[in-house]
Order: structure tokens, then C-alpha cells, then sequence
């Protein structure tokens, strides 16, 4: 699944988050609350779309265009005590949680003794009830903790991290059940390196993340001391050299991007034979995999590696290992001492938040990440118009004659893949606001005096639903995103592009505003998901959505090469003193940026009908799409997020998304006067030209 923005909830191709995976991170701003606001409307950018009060009109577009577009604004901002990054995206984060909150007012208020409602009231009374979570302290750990102090064998163990997918706790090797992608009508059993819990394994590795690692080993063992579990400060010492043996023999994020490299099919009695010396069965049987008779492998060749560091660790490692992993995992649902130092460790000092967020938005996030239909049903009966479903068709429609109007049109591709391509893009999959058919949660059994217990229902209600589908069709209706999230995804298996509502809002679409901002927001964001079906890795599949060979050699070779520049323009941007962006990381994005911009532009030609576009205060219409694209990544991020970010997200940072798009753009520098001597000039030899 390829998304628009930060990876969050559910951001990594083949990996769905799981309930309650809101708290993972600092996802919600602080704003005043719902009932102060009109929760009716998003705020408006501006008198039609563009906010020119935001703009520093004393750069010039070719001296720097996010500052031209958002310098004022940037000014301005200031990030909220409780948030590590701020911006437009966070704007309207507020304003879904707010509306979320309200809807969940309504619900906890309903008199209803079963149902949906029921269901959200009592999951976020569960949460609200501090003084009850208090006062139980670490007693709901208890039986967690003695399942894995039982444990007396490496098969033992195994199993319990194999458990780990229905309940709190980590693994070595990650199971998933997604679509297959060489088989996208049923569903197959992936497999995926584990074993870390820092952001990324360039922090174990880089000198530079030592300060971080010296606050890990401290953390894991402040939370094994919470937990009561012996020999705290040698098993943290020893937690974290394991865990730097396995970050040495993993693949790197970049490397896992790769969709042919990541799928390797073994039957699941084969497993031994590829890694050696850590108990499969006894970990299928753990995570009820056992009936699965083959699995894809991801990272092939880390399997035996990792497996090997799971053989020679000492047991007493492996399950205080376990019992922090599930510690760290079930602290938000515990006591304030457990929740604060999670806090302290993941939001401040990883990511540089100084203030933990007030805890009915955490519960927002709960409720959302565990009935996150439930919830959104109500939200979307609420807050999204039924004309806004309505437009974004006709928006999408545009983008996608564009696209079909430039494939046609590429100097540099064939007629047998332009073929192929078009074809694919005839067979896209639009998904808008929200999903046909609701999830059904009536099996999920939610109490208000047992917000722990809450936790690992729902989580093992969420793998429970998976894995009954093991091997069986797709249900291709499903969406990946609830309704209330701020963001959008591509899915390569299904060759779907999915919105969900509360997205189509200013600054990506205003209905009142100016048709060019509109092309350049939420036109852009279309042309960017769309573009995802055909960047570097959704290229690789077809319309169909089978991960399959459909390019000549010679126009892969012509897209790779022009990719490989895109890439290079990426990789020389400097960031923070010393920490550039990885250009291979972020090469799906980075496409789909430059794409979506380009679509956009088209489309919003494409709409006009050859009649000239008006001038609003001064600005062209093509000018208005181009700042319309600066508006909505208007953002600020703490050093210690963005330092994460550069490691671990596919997404570059907000500036680089604005202008290195552009730079590559012919029309950019018409449209602007950008000329040879600016700082983002591009000789026309140089630019890159894909989509």
C-alpha cells in the first residue's frame, strides 16, 4: 500500500496496523475542544482556496518557491507542545478528531445496551477511567508476563512470539495476511524480518543515533523494573546487543521496497531449511498458521541470519526480550508510571515532543484505531456531503484522461508497453469517502471497566479476521484506511486508489474555491495515487494487479534511467546539517510527487475546454495550481522527528516534495520566469520527464 503522507498507521507495503496502533505515535494536535468549534466546516483557505497571508512575497518563485508560497505562514507557525511535526495535514487532524469526539459524545450518551454505539461509548469510557486504570497498576500484565516466564524451551518462546500477532508483544519474523501478489484474487501468508523495535536499523548501526541508543537500553530497563521482571540492567544491556545483531543482518528499508526481491514463495516444511535453528511450527502454531501450507518470504536472505541470533541467544534474553516487548506494547493501556515512561522515551525523546497529548485525544485515537468503521459510520453520516463524493469522480475522471492523454503522447516509451499501460490504467479502481459495505464488530466483545482486556480482544479480533481468510478470495471491497483519516493509498494488488472522506477538505478541496487550487491540491493528490500504479515498484504490476512482467527491456531501461536521475536530485538535498534524503528510499514517492503534479497541471488544461483561465489577484491559473500543490505541505517538523523521518519514511520532507517536482516541470519556469543562475533552475537536458 503506497499513502500520500507520513508513514503512520499503515504505511509499509503488505503490513496493516493494528488496532489501537494510534498510540504508537503523537497523532493528534492540540486544538480547542469539539465544543467550541463548528465541526460543520473545515476553515477555508483564503477567499477562494489560496491563503495569500501565508505567502513571503519577498522571494523570488526561483530563488526558492515553498518559502515564495508558505514563508509567512512558516513563520507563524508554531508546533503545539504535544505534536513532534505540524502543518496542513495536522490542521485537519484536529478537526477530524475533533468531529470524532463529538460523534463519540453522542455515542457514550446512547442508551443502547448492544451495537455499534455501544461498542465505541464503552471502548472510550475504557479509556477515560483513569482512576480505574490507575488503581489496577500492573496487575493486568500479570498474566502476559507469566505466560512468558513459564516459557522453558526455545519452542516455548516461539510460540509465544508467534501469539504476539493476537495480543501485545513482538516477534523475530512478522506474519501477515495480505493480498497475494502474484495471485491477487486470494489471500497468502507473508512473513517479514522483525526482532527491532527502534525506528529503523540505522539506529543501531550510525554513530550519529548513539544518544538514542544509550535512552533505549535505560527505557527497556525501566520498563522490565515497572513490570517486576529480574536482572533488569543486564537484560537491557543484553536486549540491545541482540537487538543491534539482528539490525546488522537485516535489509535496509530501501532494499526492502523491492517487490520482486520480497516475494519468495516456501512451503511453510521448507522454512527449516531456510532458516535453521528457530522453531517453526512451534511459531505457526502460536499465530494459528498452522493449516497455511506456504508462506512469501520478504527478506529472504536476513531469515537464517536472524535465526541464527534467535539459536545462540541465551533463553533468559529471549523472554525478557518478549516480556519488555509486551510491556512497551501494553503500557498506554496501564498505569500513569508505565504510560509516562513510554511517553518519555518514544514521543520526547525520539521525536522531540515535549508534552503528552491530553487523553481523550489519545482515546480518539483508540476508538478509532480498534472501531475505526463503527466510528466512521458515524462520522461520515455527519460530516461528509454526499456532493463531495461526486466531485472527486469528476476529478478523478480528469486526472485520469490526463494521464491517458500523456502515455499516448511519451517520446521515450514503445507502443507495446503503452499498450499495456494504458490498459492498466483503464482497469483502475476508485474508492471515495467510504466503504460500501461496513465492518461488522458484533463479535468483538468490549467492556468499560477493562480497557487492557479491550486492547487484546480487538487485536485478536483484528488477526482473528485475517486469518479465517487465509487462502480464500479477496474481498476487494475492504478499505486499508478508516473514514476519518487524513490521508490516501494506492494498492498495487488491487489497482485501487482509495479517499477516504475526511481528505476532501481544504486545503485539498474546497467546493467554494478556485477550480486551479483545487487541480493542484486534491488534483495533485489523485495525479500522486494514481502515479503510484506506475512508479518504481507499481509499475512492476498489472491491471489486474499481478506482480508480472509487462515492459519491454528496452523501456524499463529507459524508465530506470530517468528514475535513477530523479533519484540523484533527491539524495543532494541536505536536510539538516549532514543528513541528506536517501533517494532510493523515497523513490516511490518522490515519483509519484513529481507525477501528481504534472497530472494535475494537465487535468486542470484539460478543464479549462480551450477558454483562457481568469486571473485572480494578480496570479494565473497555472501559477494557482502550483501554489495550490505548496499550500497543502506547509509544515514544520522537530529536528529528532525529521532525523527519524530521513531514515525510516518513504516520503521526502516537505520542502523537497514542493520544490524538486517543480524543477523538473517545463511549465514551472514559464509560468514563474524562472531562468538559468536561479537556485531552482534545471537546464531542459537535465529535467527529468517519466509520467
Amino acid at each position: 500500500m503506497k499513502t500520500l503522507w507520513l508513514a503512520a498507521a499503515s504505511a509499509a507495503a503488505l503490513v496493516l496496523a493494528a488496532p489501537f496502533a494510534a498510540l504508537a505515535a503523537d497523532s493528534a494536535a492540540t486544538a480547542p475542544e469539539a465544543s467550541v468549534r463548528d465541526l460543520t466546516k473545515a476553515p477555508r483557505m483564503g477567499a477562494w482556496g489560496f491563503d495569500l497571508s501565508g505567502m513571503d512575497r519577498s522571494v523570488r518563485p526561483g530563488d526558492g518557491f515553498f518559502r515564495y508560497a508558505n514563508g509567512a505562514y512558516m513563520d507563524r507557525l508554531t508546533i503545539p507542545a504535544d505534536r513532534s511535526t505540524y502543518g496542513a495535514f495536522n490542521v485537519l487532524d484536529e478537526l477530524s478528531r475533533d468531529r470524532l469526539k463529538a460523534v463519540i459524545d453522542r455515542a457514550a450518551a446512547s442508551t443502547a445496551k448492544s451495537g455499534p454505539e455501544a461498542q465505541v461509548g464503552a471502548l472510550y469510557r475504557s479509556f477515560m477511567d483513569e482512576a480505574r486504570v490507575e488503581a489496577l497498576g500492573a496487575k493486568p500484565l500479570a498474566p502476559d508476563l507469566a505466560r512468558i516466564r513459564a516459557a522453558r524451551s526455545r519452542e516455548d518462546v516461539a510460540r509465544l512470539m508467534g501469539a504476539t500477532a493476537k495480543g501485545f508483544g513482538r516477534s523475530f519474523f512478522d506474519p501477515q495476511v495480505y493480498d497475494d501478489a502474484k495471485d491477487p484474487l486470494k489471500y497468502a501468508v507473508y512473513l517479514g524480518q522483525g526482532g527491532i523495535t527502534l525506528p529503523d536499523r540505522d539506529y543501531y548501526l550510525e554513530a550519529r543515533f548513539a544518544p538514542q541508543r544509550t535512552a533505549y537500553e535505560a527505557y527497556i530497563a525501566r520498563m522490565l523494573e515497572l513490570g517486576g521482571w529480574p536482572d533488569a540492567q543486564a537484560q537491557a544491556k543484553a536486549i540491545l546487543a541482540m537487538e543491534t545483531e539482528i539490525a546488522r543482518v537485516s535489509w535496509t528499508r530501501a532494499e526492502r521496497r523491492d517487490d520482486d526481491k520480497t516475494y519468495n514463495p516456501y512451503e511453510t516444511a521448507k522454512l527449516a531449511e531456510l532458516a535453521p535453528g528457530f522453531p517453526w511450527a512451534a511459531f505457526l502454531a502460536g499465530a494459528d498458521l498452522s493449516p497455511a501450507r506456504r508462506v512469501v518470504v520478504a527478506e529472504n536472505t536476513a531469515f537464517p541470519k536472524i535465526a541464527q541470533v534467535f539459536a545462540k541467544t541465551d533463553l533468559a534474553t529471549l523472554k525478557a526480550w518478549l516480556a519488555f516487548t509486551t510491556i512497551d506494547q501494553a503500557s498506554p493501556y496501564l498505569s500513569k508510571a508505565f504510560d509516562q515512561a513510554r511517553f518519555e522515551f518514544r514521543s520526547k525523546t525520539l521525536s522531540g515532543v515535549p508534552q503528552q497529548q491530553p487523553r481523550w485525544k489519545r482515546a480518539v485515537g483508540v476508538v478509532d484505531g480498534s472501531l475505526g468503521e463503527a466510528v466512521g459510520k458515524l462520522y461520515v453520516e455527519a460530516y461528509f456531503p454526499a456532493e463531495s463524493k461526486a466531485r472527486m469522480e469528476a476529478l478523478v475522471g480528469d486526472i485520469k484522461t490526463a494521464l491517458a492523454g500523456r502515455i499516448r503522447t511519451l517520446a521515450w516509451m514503445g507502443p507495446e508497453t503503452k499498450a499495456k499501460a494504458l490498459e492498466k490504467l483503464g482497469k483502475f479502481n476508485v474508492k471515495i469517502g467510504y466503504p460500501d459495505k461496513w465492518r461488522d464488530y458484533s463479535a468483538l466483545e468490549i467492556r468499560e471497566d477493562d480497557l487492557y482486556g479491550n486492547a487484546v480482544r480487538a487485536s485478536a479480533f483484528e488477526w482473528a479476521h485475517r486469518v479465517t481468510r487465509m487462502n480464500g478470495p479477496v474481498d476487494r471491497g475492504e478499505w486499508e484506511m478508516t473514514p476519518a483519516t487524513i490521508n490516501a493509498y494506492y494498492s498495487p494488488t488491487k489497482n485501487e486508489i482509495v479517499f477516504p472522506a475526511a481528505i476532501l477538505q481544504p486545503p485539498f478541496f474546497d467546493p467554494e474555491g478556485d477550480a486551479a487550487v483545487n487541480y493542484g491540491g486534491i488534483g495533485g493528490v489523485i495525479g500522486h495515487e494514481i502515479t503510484h500504479g506506475f512508479d518504481d515498484q507499481g509499475r512492476k504490476s498489472d491491471g489486474d494487479g499481478r506482480l508480472a512482467e509487462w515492459w519491454t527491456p528496452a523501456d524499463e531501461a529507459k524508465f530506470n534511467a530517468q528514475a535513477k536521475i530523479l533519484g540523484e536530485q533527491y539524495a543532494a538535498t541536505e536536510v539538516l546539517p549532514g543528513a541528506r534524503i536517501n533517494g532510493d528510499l523515497t523513490m516511490g514517492e518522490n515519483i509519484a510527487d513529481l507525477g501528481g503534479l504534472v497530472l494535475a497541471l494537465e487535468a486542470y488544461r484539460v478543464s479549462l475546454k480551450g477558454q483562457p483561465a481568469p486571473v485572480i489577484d494578480g496570479l494565473t491559473g497555472e501559477q494557482r495550481v502550483f501554489l495550490g500543490w505548496a499550500q497543502v505541505w506547509r509544515a514544520k517538523y522537530r529536528d529528532d522527528l525529521m532525523r527519524q523521518v530521513l531514515v525510516s519514511d518513504p516520503h521526502s520532507p516537505p520542502v523537497a516534495r514542493v520544490e524538486l517536482p517543480m524543477r523538473n516541470i517545463d511549465a514551472f519556469y514559464d509560468a514563474f520566469g524562472v531562468k538559468p543562475g536561479d537556485p531552482m533552475y534545471v537546464p531542459p537536458e537535465k529535467r527529468v520527464r517519466i509520467w
